[in-house]
């Protein structure tokens, strides 16, 4: 059986392969111990969704589970609305799409794609100041779909004792960073 990776590890795979691994190793533990007030705030912001209270629409489709045997993916969409196509992933605050974030929405695309469902349109939703951002399908951007197949590619691949960080910023800003042996911050 082949494992599936967890969407939400495409983002985080991108900032550091090894905060997969010290979110496995302390996830079980209390949040408090690691989490920045950043972490708690994304939560917070997120939990209509995971409690499926966002909507009461039989249309919309929130918090449901996902999978995609091609990308051998698996995690949850925020919210769907199956009438017009439309998903929409929600971030808390969002000052710049990264190429995570962009991968995840495609990973949630195709795994409903996969499933049955017919998406037309994707976006983010930031929520500290309302603002909607549209993107565009996977097929409509072959450089970044490209890039999306490659980072899953790697990910399948990974070995974590061949991976030494290389961006002192990025340990900077890692809530693992005084977990990690290679952090470049310390």
């Amino acid at each position: 059986m082949e494992a599936y990776l967890q969407i939400s590890y495409l983002n985080d795979f991108i900032f550091c392969p090894l905060s997969i691994y010290f979110h496995q190793l302390y996830g079980s533990l209390s949040e408090r111990l690691y989490y920045t007030d950043y972490q708690f705030n994304g939560k917070a912001a997120h939990a209509a969704i995971d409690e499926k209270r966002y909507s009461t629409h039989a249309s919309i489709l929130q918090g449901m589970d996902i999978y995609s045997d091609k990308y051998k993916l698996c995690g949850k969409i925020d919210i769907f609305n199956a009438e017009t196509g439309l998903l929409t992933e929600r971030k808390k605050h969002i000052a710049k799409i990264y190429d995570g974030y962009l991968f995840q929405l495609y990973a949630q695309y195709f795994c409903l794609q996969e499933m049955g469902y017919n998406v037309k349109k994707l976006r983010f939703y930031s929520s500290d100041d309302n603002k909607i951002h549209s993107v565009l399908l996977p097929n409509e951007d072959k450089e970044m779909f490209t890039k999306f197949e490659k980072t899953i590619t790697e990910m399948q691949s990974f070995n974590v004792d061949e991976y030494f960080p290389v961006n002192e910023n990025k340990c900077l800003q890692c809530i693992y960073s005084n977990f990690c042996d290679r952090a470049l911050s310390n």
